[in-house]
């Protein structure tokens, strides 16, 4: 891997255990972040980085601060639209399109080794099989329509520049520092309060990446060369109904009270097919996850534990 590294979106689920990463090794990179930032994942990360603030898409900024770090390894993570909350179209596009093509073509200017542009498995649309980078997109909200418009302009930049630019399609990533709204954290808050809990139906299903998966997905990539213009997702490859995720969670904290399922009314994106192809990615990259589901929940649990009893000190 070459320096100096930058990382977007540092103080996001994946931008900050990337952090938390490169800080456990000794190696101070760069980060981006807005001035009005939650902070509440990485501050105590902040004087161990080169810390740079600005939106993505202001251009000036953006010009002076990648002039000044250079970067020759770039982790581009900053989004906005994945969360319900998130829903203003204009954000939406201008953290995902305006402000991934003003970053590029920065870097292009002093030749990077590697960026690596996070996608999403949603750019897929609904499907009714395993999900594969070869498949038609069928973007199914604003979000993943942008996304995927990134997506197909970073592959053609990238074979058109012949530059090292690769797309990572995550799937379902959970553990440590992971929204507190979002399925698994609530499920074990819920579990470990001992408080009724609502649920969608049984058969909604997810591929779920451990977060050191990731990490490691990640720093292998930005190893890599001969990676012109990959997209590659990165799943277990394997399907987990929300029923499987529950009832291990309910082993590992002992959770003892009767839910009902269907209590909860279906999210637009709930599905029963939902999971990643990981083939090409073995085959290409001879990568496959190492953290199963149980193990996964196990350390997950753990954190939560850590965490917030840390917090009520």
């Amino acid at each position: 891997m070459k320096y100096p590294i930058l990382i977007t979106g540092a103080a996001g689920f994946v931008g900050s255990n990337l952090v938390r990463y490169f800080v456990s090794q000794g190696i101070k990179i760069h980060i981006i972040i807005k001035k009005n930032s939650n902070l509440w994942r990485i501050k105590d990360l902040m004087s161990k980085t080169h810390v740079h603030y600005s939106d993505l898409n202001n251009k000036t900024n953006i010009k002076k601060i990648i002039k000044k770090i250079k970067p020759k390894t770039i982790f581009h993570l900053a989004t906005n639209g994945a969360y319900s909350d998130q829903n203003n179209l204009i954000k939406i596009k201008e953290s995902i399109f305006d402000s991934t093509f003003n970053l590029i073509n920065e870097c292009k200017k002093y030749k990077f080794n590697i960026f690596i542009n996070t996608g999403s498995s949603s750019e897929y649309g609904f499907k009714n099989k395993k999900m594969r980078e070869s498949d038609v997109l069928v973007p199914n909200s604003y979000y993943s329509a942008f996304k995927s418009s990134v997506s197909l302009y970073c592959q053609f930049e990238s074979i058109n520049s012949n530059i090292q630019i690769v797309t990572v399609r995550p799937f379902h990533v959970y553990g440590p520092y992971e929204r507190p709204d979002r399925l698994i954290p609530v499920l074990i808050k819920k579990m470990l309060s001992n408080k009724s809990i609502s649920l969608v139906s049984p058969k909604i299903s997810r591929d779920l990446i451990y977060i050191d998966d990731l990490i490691r997905f990640y720093i292998k990539i930005a190893n890599k060369k001969n990676l012109i213009g990959e997209i590659l997702n990165l799943g277990s490859g394997k399907r987990y109904t929300i029923k499987d995720i529950y009832n291990s969670l309910k082993k590992l904290t002992g959770y003892k009270k009767i839910n009902l399922w269907n209590t909860m009314k279906n999210r637009t994106w709930d599905q029963t097919i939902w999971y990643a192809d990981m083939s090409y990615v073995k085959r290409k990259i001879n990568w496959m996850p190492k953290v199963n589901l149980s193990n996964g929940l196990a350390k997950t649990l753990n954190w939560h534990k850590d965490f917030y009893n840390e917090k009520k000190k």
